[in-house]
């Protein structure tokens, strides 16, 4: 995969929808997770910037649960 630098973080109750941006600002990464995945993908991505969904959930994930 492409080095990803920017993620935007669609949250839902189950089903998260993620897309990835590289420093040109090209799609290198559309995808959807169940809740269960998504700390273990993101444990494996490099550190990058994430822009998470302004709802109550964000707040919680913003923390680092």
């Amino acid at each position: 995969m492409e080095k990803v630098v920017t993620i935007g973080l669609d949250i839902a109750k189950s089903v998260f929808q993620l897309h990835g941006v590289n420093s040109n600002g090209d799609a290198v990464l559309r995808r959807q997770l169940k809740r269960a995945r998504m700390l273990p993908f993101f444990a494996k991505l490099p550190p990058c910037l994430i822009g998470i969904e302004a709802c109550n959930n964000s707040h919680y994930w913003a923390r680092g649960h």
